[in-house]
């Protein structure tokens, strides 16, 4: 499906929306180093994820889906990992490459981490220069700093690391490796990255140990238990149907068991400051996870500006939040999002650009945007330049738009949202492939 062709119109219905994709890696990832069989209920099958699947099942962890639709992974220990005979390809998924680098890092064995185009343009220095500063021995493009990534694996030693910039990947790749290191391995985060490893590592043994802004990984003194969880749905992507359900006149959604981690709801927060119409009931934890169901309809909404911690809290929903602001009254200000510049397009170029063509006022920052609203989007021709977000943010404009939109390479929108288009399809929306 190349082509996604959009008519607008209201969203009305009760839905779920797919796996939480940050937990079905680590659950796939860590369930790897465990002594023991992890059941992994409700996991993501998309791109990104099974990109982490084939490189577990290249280092040798055994991965069974059951009838029940359950992946069992039966774990090799912290030292059981096998030496690859083939380089470990991630695809297009930063959270692969990244994690797994941390994983390698200390292990006793060589291997060789690479992906496809648009991967390997993102930036792998904010992993390579904390991980080698640890002992590893990482070459690569660019000294390093680019995919494809050659790891050989040596002795390790805890160090201490501020994190230039807010960063679960970056985090999480560190406490990986200060699994494997000599001493304690101390990350000092400037704001709430996403805490899922943290989570996810202490409730399986591991000694993860958080003190406000310092989380702290060292050698456990046995191997670490095996996972029994059931993974909530993804708030990322239920930020599309929030989206939808904010400004689509008309509208009235349900979505059901959506994981709201306080360091993942940060749309959520901004709908609320702006005014929204939404709710969210029925709370309760699932491993650890806090989850809960959604009901939103759509309401007059007002400018905010964004900034600092609250952007970390929703960077990958910044590109949806931005059509949103389309139909909010005044002026919306976006700062401190540079970190969108290298994700799987330059976020911030793309939005304006594609958003532009549908008509609204947003005007590009270093670090951000500004728009100016509300304002009625007209139907055009967008592309979506093969990233997932932007192409699913696109799909809501059109919704919103007059007359007809088209979408152009919408089939990456599985990369994390598997039956997308079905799902709106089954909330009324009318679209044509």
């Amino acid at each position: 499906m190349d082509q996604l062709i959009i008519t607008p119109g209201p969203l009305r219905g009760r839905t779920t929306v797919p796996a939480d994709k940050s937990i079905t890696h680590r659950a796939l990832l860590f369930g790897a180093i465990a002594d023991g069989v992890s059941r992994v209920r409700n996991a993501l099958r998309s791109g990104d994820t099974l990109a982490t699947l084939d490189v577990a099942r290249k280092l040798g962890v055994e991965v069974r889906e059951t009838d029940a639709g359950e992946w069992l992974v039966h774990g090799r220990g912290l030292h059981g990992l096998q030496e690859p005979e083939e380089v470990l390809d991630c695809r297009n998924s930063g959270t692969t490459a990244r994690l797994v680098a941390g994983l390698l890092a200390g292990q006793d064995f060589f291997s060789v981490l690479a992906g496809n185009p648009q991967l390997r343009k993102r930036p792998m220095g904010r992993i390579t220069e904390p991980l080698r500063r640890m002992g590893a021995q990482i070459v690569g493009r660019d000294e390093g700093r680019l995919l494809p990534l050659a790891i050989i694996g040596s002795p390790l030693r805890g160090i201490e690391y501020e994190l230039p910039v807010a960063s679960a990947q970056v985090k999480s790749a560190i406490l990986l490796a200060g699994l494997y290191a000599l001493g304690l391995t101390v990350v000092i985060e400037p704001g709430p990255a996403r805490d899922h490893t943290e989570r996810m590592l202490a409730s399986m043994g591991a000694p993860i140990l958080r003190k406000g802004h310092y989380i702290s990984s060292e050698q456990p003194p046995s191997e670490i238990a095996p996972l029994d969880i059931t993974i909530p749905g993804d708030f990322s992507s239920a930020a599309f149907l929030l989206a939808a359900g904010a400004i689509l006149p008309g509208s009235d959604i349900h979505i059901l068991g959506v994981g709201v981690n306080p360091t993942r709801r940060g749309l959520l927060d901004a709908l609320i400051a702006m005014g929204a119409d939404v709710t969210l009931t029925n709370w309760r934890e699932s491993g650890g996870e806090p989850v809960g169901d959604l009901h939103i309809r759509p309401t007059a909404l007002k400018a905010i500006t964004l900034q600092g911690d609250q952007i970390v809290t929703m960077i990958d929903e910044l590109p949806v939040f931005a059509v949103i602001a389309t139909q909010a009254r005044g002026e919306t200000v976006v700062r401190d999002a540079g970190e969108l510049r290298v994700k799987e397009t330059d976020r911030i170029a793309t939005t304006v650009a594609e958003l532009r063509k549908l008509g609204a006022d947003i005007e590009e920052r270093p670090d951000g945007f500004v728009v100016h609203g509300p304002t009625r989007l007209k139907g055009a021709l967008v592309w979506s330049h093969g990233d997932h977000r932007l192409a699913m943010a696109l799909t809501i404009a059109g919704l919103a738009a007059d007359g007809t939109t088209v979408v152009e390479d919408i089939a990456c929108a599985a990369d994390s949202f598997p039956g997308f288009v079905e799902t709106l399809r089954g909330l009324g929306a009318n679209l044509d492939a």
